[in-house]
């Protein structure tokens, strides 16, 4: 191309080699993935008349998901014993749950804001027909003093409840993958700092800077993960230095906690809060040891682990070893996924030795590698060829019938995971805003979010919603109903009787259409 030719020109030029490739691609038999555009027209509403009427139809949809959880859990919450002076207290504990859950539903970005625009007359209003409980809005201190010194654990656990009573009315029944749920786990930095304001968070050298320290909160999250694309948050595992660190000064000796810990003790818990859910495990090339496995093994879980090019160098040794004798191809799949040629060989019944001496374990393993090339327009126009190389360990044997269905439908769903805390990071959540710098005051607004978190994914994903979610965006239709909440007023009569009659959810059961899965 003339480098002199004007930027315009070359856009163009681009831009008619891109739409050539789609129109190629979309003559082939290969399925690509639902690219996202917003619709870019101008408003439907003709009157004001009918922007009010749709406006409250829209409102009437959303707080009708929000009606069918929160009593439930506004009940479970007024359970929590009430550590404050009965004569001093002038906001019963539902309240300020409320508030606290609503500041993240709202995705406002810090407790200051939430003073300014939560307390206003016409929200206290809207919110009033809905929850009668709200007689004054109160201020976020009241709320911040409140979860330093309560039990915060007990949020949590009263979050998994109501999660726990969604699964016993098969509400995920089909958005299952093989009878299974899937969880993703993987672990995230939350929060650092420059002064120590807790004992229990982590901390680490400045580079550079003799005795200088960094400090951070670290959470290992596990989620739930859904054939539609939606996600749910399930378990937090907060890592944090115990008493018995902090008396060790010699950094030669410091061992902080670390996410393999975590994982152990959020297994444990996992297992106890749901014994015999069906699960199957997607985690990331950290966890691909023994340990882990035997765990997994032990509790009845499946599993597809990440196996990365430089770990279990005696399992690759074999696998590689088994590979080459398959001279006809026995178990090699060759398939078409989002247009990506796909080649699967696999490796069943490798034995893996882990462990010193007498304490030396064995463990039988599958392994899957999926090789994979597509072609896709650069920056310049130009076709390009790209190429992809995923491995991972298999708790079940791997054969031509389910060796697509665990890999693409299972596996690479850990990648939304990742997405769902780059969401909570950069999509309105602030998950790496600290709201408290005390610890369990800190626990007590993450648990907060997760309620929220849950009760937005619900409803976006609620069959009378998702067109309308469709055609705006997800980011564009939680900030409209921010908006309308807070400034516009509504017909609260239509609200009153929406509490006392609410409807049913349904979830919207097609393939997410939101889903843009990364390259390799």
């Amino acid at each position: 191309m003339n480098a002199s030719l004007p930027k315009v020109v070359k856009r163009h030029e681009r831009r008619q080699k891109q739409r050539e490739q789609k129109e190629r691609q979309k003559r082939q038999p290969a399925q690509y993935p639902f690219v996202t555009a917003f619709a870019n027209r101008k408003s439907d509403c003709k009157t004001v008349d009918e922007e009010k009427e749709a406006i409250q139809h829209t409102t009437e949809a959303v707080l009708d998901v929000y009606i069918q959880l929160l009593p439930g859990l506004l009940k479970k919450l007024s359970l929590i014993p009430d550590p404050r002076n009965p004569k001093k207290i002038k906001h019963q504990i539902t309240v300020l749950m409320i508030y606290g859950i609503l500041m993240f539903v709202f995705q406002i970005p810090s407790r200051r804001q939430t003073n300014r625009e939560m307390t206003t007359p016409q929200l206290h209003k809207n919110l009033k027909a809905v929850f009668g409980e709200l007689k004054e809005m109160p201020h976020q201190d009241t709320l911040y003093r409140l979860l330093a010194e309560i039990d915060v654990d007990q949020l949590e656990n009263i979050y998994l409840d109501i999660l726990r009573s969604l699964i016993r009315k098969k509400k995920f029944k089909n958005l299952l993958l093989s009878k299974r749920y899937l969880v993703a786990v993987d672990g995230t930095q939350k929060y650092v700092m420059k002064e120590c304001w807790d004992k229990r968070y982590l901390r680490r050298k400045f580079r550079g800077k003799d005795g200088k320290y960094q400090y951070y909160a670290y959470v290992l999250e596990a989620v739930l993960i859904f054939s539609n694309g939606m996600v749910l948050p399930l378990m937090s595992e907060f890592l944090e230095n115990t008493k018995a660190l902090e008396r060790i000064e010699d950094d030669l000796e410091w061992k902080q906690d670390c996410e393999l810990k975590a994982f152990h003790r959020l297994a444990k818990r996992l297992k106890k809060e749901f014994p015999k859910l069906p699960l199957t495990l997607l985690l990331d090339g950290l966890y691909a040891n023994g340990p882990v496995m035997k765990v997994c093994l032990k509790n009845k879980w499946d599993y597809m682990i990440v196996l990365k090019d430089g770990s279990l160098a005696c399992v690759w040794q074999e696998v590689k070893g088994l590979m080459r004798l398959d001279t006809k191809g026995e178990h090699r799949c060759k398939k078409v996924w989002q247009g990506r040629r796909q080649i699967f060989r696999w490796v069943n019944g490798i034995e893996y030795e882990y462990g010193l001496g007498r304490g030396k374990k064995v463990l039988t393993i599958n392994v899957v590698i999926c090789n994979e090339s597509w072609k896709e327009t650069d920056r310049k126009g130009n076709m390009v060829g790209k190429t992809g190389h995923h491995a991972w360990i298999s708790s079940v044997p791997l054969n031509h019938k389910n060796v697509y269905e665990r890999c693409n439908l299972a596996a690479r769903k850990r990648w939304s995971h990742e997405n769902n805390i780059l969401k909570e990071k950069h999509h309105g959540y602030h998950y790496e805003h600290i709201f408290a710098y005390d610890f369990d005051a800190m626990r007590g607004y993450h648990y907060l979010m997760h309620i929220a978190r849950m009760l937005n994914e619900l409803m976006l994903h609620s069959i009378n919603l998702i067109e309308e979610v469709k055609t705006v965006g997800i980011q564009a239709f939680l900030r409209k109903f921010r908006e309308v909440m807070i400034h516009r007023e509504l017909d609260t009569k239509q609200l009153r009787l929406l509490s006392e009659s609410p409807g049913q959810l349904r979830l919207v059961q097609e393939e997410n259409w939101q889903t843009n899965w990364p390259a390799a």
